[in-house]
């Protein structure tokens, strides 16, 4: 495997340098069919966003807590929270709907150095993974569509584990908040715990303001 392509990405995050590997995002369009070319199948997964960068040094400030504990990312794209949250000690699992974004994560995790994460091709309207069994999940930047909300809530309802909690990053964007108003519906609560200035790994000048949401299983 060369070390290096024009599509990597060797940043610093939580005292660590990280090297990913990304897909060539113009071969990601081209490939695209026009079925493909709907919300939920928009290649997003192939970047690290603001929201993963906020998520990162959250579980770098919650290391104690998750250290030896049954995590899932969900919609981890290329694998950076996934990857990071072993590197700090946790049994992570990762899942995500795009075959290709768990090929990539794969690899990243072989050039971080960080094996040991249980990698899931998995569909949150469909679950195959056993119900309960999750003390913590976390997430960035998952919400695209309204009619992300209600599975998404059921999803993270059903992984967690009795008196568990998940931690979702988003850019605050208005569409988060039609999670936020069914999650009671699902036996859940939340609550805002942070919000910062992320600079992006992109070439965006202006920082990112993301808020981090604690989400708990009543």
């Amino acid at each position: 495997m060369e070390a290096y392509t024009p599509f990597d990405r060797i940043f610093q995050s939580c005292g660590n340098i990280w090297h990913f590997r990304r897909a060539d995002m113009d071969k990601l369009w081209e490939g695209m069919t026009e079925q493909e070319g709907k919300e939920d199948r928009l290649p997003y997964w192939n970047e690290i966003w603001p929201s993963s960068l906020a998520l990162a040094g959250w579980l770098a400030e919650m290391q104690e807590d998750i250290q030896g504990k049954n995590c899932l990312d969900i919609g981890c794209g290329i694998g950076f929270t996934a990857i990071l949250g072993r590197w700090l000690g946790a049994e992570v699992t990762a899942m995500d709907y795009e075959a290709q974004a768990i090929e990539y994560a794969k690899i990243n995790e072989f050039l971080n150095g960080v094996p040991g994460v249980n990698w899931q091709v998995e569909d949150w309207r469909e679950p195959k993974l056993p119900a309960e069994s999750f003390d913590y999940i976390w997430a960035g930047d998952i919400m695209y569509e309204k009619d992300f909300a209600e599975p998404i809530a059921k999803y993270i309802s059903t992984m967690l584990k009795s008196g568990g909690k998940a931690w979702i990053a988003e850019p605050r964007r208005e569409i988060f908040h039609h999670l936020l108003d069914i999650l009671h519906e699902h036996g859940l609560s939340h609550r805002l715990i942070c919000y910062l200035p992320i600079s992006p790994l992109t070439e965006q000048e202006m920082p990112v303001t993301v808020n981090i949401w604690q989400i708990s299983k009543n």
